[in-house]
């Protein structure tokens, strides 16, 4: 027994400083983003002011790419979390398209922004005035959900205009456990477009930033955020010769949830993110 209890201690001693380690490198990571929130849009984003007003928008998405993808790589190196991304051509070549992506972490929208050059995104209206993250989405020119009414043709817009539009159907992170809900919302966008739509499924394993834990609340071991991209697909795969409606928005929606949770299951043995 005492020489069990002799070869265990080193194990767990490991352990704790393996979950130590995940915690610093956890702070380190999110101090870090908090900074670039509060740098960018005053050090940074106020130089694209020299260049005229329709040049600007290409190298502020840009620069907001590159630095999602630094604190992804900043993530990884303090072993955090491990990255990987299937199909990752299909998110780098992507144009005119909806991308639709399931919402388990905190984490996913700064993923692909960081994977989709010049993606633009829905935001919410508590991001859109946080001061850390606020001037960084309005130099971007980001989506904010603050106006319903008008959020159907801003982000119509902007798919016409050739750029990815990223959405998260559910309006906020999913529930460990509970089925897949979806908002109409995306549903109007893709009928009013007329744009394929790219799905992205995106599992965490083992579950964490989900809505309920704070950012200190880590798992025993490093996180696994796996994205996976899949074909475009018309509307006319859920929903043949639709017309833009609130019954057809809400079949659409019906179809894409389903498509998403037997997606999920299928590719992860899960019947929701």
């Amino acid at each position: 027994m005492q020489a069990l209890m002799h070869a265990l201690v080193p194990q767990q001693l490991l352990a704790r400083i393996n979950y130590c380690w995940r915690l610093l490198g956890t702070a380190i990571s999110f101090t870090v983003f908090g900074l670039g929130g509060l740098l960018l849009p005053l050090l940074v984003f106020p130089l694209l002011l020299l260049l005229p007003a329709a040049r600007r928008l290409p190298p502020a998405r840009w620069i907001i790419q590159q630095s999602f993808r630094l604190f992804l790589w900043m993530m990884e190196t303090l072993g955090v979390m491990r990255l990987e991304v299937v199909g990752a051509e299909r998110l780098k070549n992507c144009r005119d398209v909806l991308v639709l992506a399931n919402h388990p972490t905190l984490i996913d929208a700064v993923a692909l922004v960081a994977l989709i050059p010049s993606a633009s995104c829905v935001v919410k209206q508590a991001v859109w005035n946080n001061p850390l993250m606020g001037g960084v989405v309005r130099a971007a020119d980001y989506i904010s959900n603050s106006n319903p009414k008008q959020l159907v043709q801003a982000c119509t817009e902007e798919l016409v205009a050739g750029n990815p539009l990223v959405i998260f159907p559910e309006g906020t992170r999913s529930r460990p456990g509970e089925p897949l809900h979806f908002l109409c919302g995306p549903a109007y966008i893709a009928l009013k477009s007329r744009l394929p739509v790219l799905p992205v499924l995106i599992d965490c394993t083992p579950s964490t930033l989900t809505k309920r834990e704070r950012w200190y609340q880590i798992p025993n071991r490093r996180f696994h955020l796996r994205i996976e991209a899949l074909e475009p697909l018309p509307i006319s795969h859920w929903l043949p010769d639709a017309e833009p409606s609130a019954m057809a928005a809400r079949k659409l929606t019906h179809a894409l949830e389903n498509y998403f949770t037997e997606e999920l299951g299928g590719r992860h043995g899960r019947t929701a993110a």
